[in-house]
């Protein structure tokens, strides 16, 4: 060892000296803790994300409500005679002041308009949905019905809603059973068309399990069926409540009597170019709560 000029003591202290320096390893290993303990103070607060989630929903429809008003209070000083924003925001205060006055059988206040025409719709919507699901079912099941009703209903769907209303006065004598008929063969179509679609595409496989179980078609309709077709029915019933919410206000106009779409007609007759307005603010609201509805109503029953 004195040969090479290298002592025990020098070898020694090299050792000591590469066991003291820390290594590209153990300086990452030992900065690691510093920046975890760093990391948390950089993140948001959980109050703050709600903050930020709560405005990035509600600012859209804030400005798509006010970029709509702003084109209408340009079209209403282009048109002297369309109400603008604000004596229509008005005259609604003083309408809805007082909803369900009566005074005669034609002049009521607007809420029992609205209820007469909900109540048209729910029993022409009902009739269509005790009609049109089970319809869609035998049509979606058996490939005789599908092609014995396709002709059928490839004729009768595209006719618009308007032209059964002359039949309906016809048959039943009346306006309020003919606005009925009119909501439902008007809404009885799409019930028809999505539960059919739904129940073609449950996949083979189950109704093969089906017959080796040698089930009823009670129960293959009510285990197999009916959970894989929910999506496609409510799909049909929004569709179509959609529908028989737009109809009634058309067939009203023309049968007369008690209803949103009378009530739009007989403002018209006396010029109120605000009431009408209002109208439409309040067929669009009353439309997107029943979907809403049925929405909701559609993920509570759902089998997913």
């Amino acid at each position: 060892m004195s040969a090479i000029g290298i002592s025990k003591e020098s070898i020694k202290t090299i050792m000591q000296n590469e066991q003291t320096t820390p290594t590209p390893t153990a300086v990452k290993a030992a900065a690691q803790p510093a920046a975890a303990r760093m990391a948390p103070s950089k993140r948001p607060s959980a109050r703050s994300l709600k903050l930020r989630s709560f405005f990035e929903w509600l600012l859209p429809p804030v400005f798509g409500v006010l970029a709509m008003i702003a084109v209408w209070t340009l079209i209403s000083y282009q048109s002297p005679n369309l109400p603008g924003p604000v004596s229509t925001w008005h005259s609604a205060v003083e309408l809805f002041s007082d909803p369900f006055y009566n005074n005669s059988p034609n002049d009521q206040g607007i809420g029992w308009n609205i209820l007469a025409s909900l109540e048209r719709v729910g029993l022409g919507f009902g009739l269509a949905a005790l009609v049109g699901i089970p319809l869609g079912f035998i049509i979606g099941r058996f490939q005789f019905m599908s092609r014995m009703a396709a002709p059928i209903i490839g004729i009768l769907r595209p006719v618009s809603p308007l032209a059964w209303l002359p039949i309906g006065l016809l048959v039943f004598k009346a306006a309020n059973p003919a606005a009925i008929w009119v909501i439902f063969i008007s809404a009885i179509w799409p019930m028809i068309i999505n539960t059919a679609v739904g129940v073609s595409k449950v996949p083979q496989d189950y109704m093969n399990v089906a017959k080796v179980l040698n089930l009823s078609e009670w129960k293959i309709v009510t285990k197999i069926l009916f959970p894989f077709v929910l999506p496609y029915m409510m799909t049909g019933v929004r569709l179509s409540i959609g529908v028989a919410w737009l109809v009634i206000v058309a067939a009203e106009m023309l049968t007369g009597g008690v209803g949103i779409g009378f009530w739009v007609w007989d403002e018209w007759n006396n010029l109120n170019v605000e009431h009408i307005i209002i109208a439409i603010f309040v067929v669009g609201i009353v439309g997107l709560l029943l979907e809403l509805a049925l929405t909701s109503l559609a993920r509570r029953f759902s089998y997913e």
